[in-house]
């Protein structure tokens, strides 16, 4: 599951972006501020991100500046009010993937994510593996010893996150931050029944609990 991260402090509008998102498959966290946009665009979590131009402390031309100062390549889409042909420049001499201007049809908004995330996955690897386990990208299916075996939507992209991550211990916190979203309610155990269920289809000893801690991939 693409992760997208939102930069937009017009919260109508940052609502109804996550929400087309998630309705069509992908993760998707909101942050309002140029400082936080820059934090998170940095932590390497996300897949991409739709940034704001008009951000309360720091303008999105110049989270994009700190963004590629940071060694990031993460797609950006300028989201905007100003239509003007000198930003639309100043946007993509910047770092910017591509440019949209307010009011958008969000159809148009999903096709150019799409995209962008499509041309930055061309090189990738359509399987992850470890402990004896492969999960193939494209057809959300994984593999063990045993034969294939099916998996929800959520449950496809839990193995992801342990998978790529397979030399940490994530918590739960984190767990929920990516499968589900920032706003998710921390004080929530779908993590723990999303583990017993994983657990049961590649095997309970997979996913370790590390007391105190979180879950990590076994082996």
């Amino acid at each position: 599951m693409s992760r997208i991260l939102i930069a937009e402090d017009e919260e109508r509008i940052s609502a109804f972006v996550r929400k087309g998102l998630v309705a069509n498959g992908f993760a998707a966290a909101v942050v309002a501020t140029g400082a936080e946009a820059v934090d998170y665009a940095l932590s390497g979590e996300f897949d991409l991100l739709v940034l704001d131009i008009g951000l309360p402390d720091l303008d999105g031309f110049a989270v994009l500046r700190r963004v590629r100062a940071g060694g990031s390549t993460l797609p950006v889409i300028f989201l905007t009010a100003r239509d003007g042909i000198a930003d639309t420049v100043t946007g993509l001499e910047n770092g910017a993937d591509d440019y949209m201007t307010k009011p958008f049809r969000f159809e148009e908004l999903l096709a150019r994510v799409r995209l962008r995330l499509r041309t930055d996955r061309t090189a990738e690897h359509t399987t992850l593996s470890a402990a004896g386990l492969t999960l193939d990208l494209r057809t959300r299916r994984a593999a063990t010893a045993t034969g294939t075996v099916d998996l929800t939507a959520r449950e496809f992209a839990l193995l992801e996150l342990l998978l790529r991550h397979r030399d940490h211990v994530l918590s739960r916190q984190q767990i929920l931050s990516h499968v589900w979203g920032y706003d998710h309610d921390p004080g929530s155990n779908v993590v723990d029944v999303y583990v017993r269920a994983l657990r049961k289809k590649i095997g309970s000893g997979r996913i370790e609990t590390v007391r105190g801690m979180g879950y990590r991939l076994a082996g």
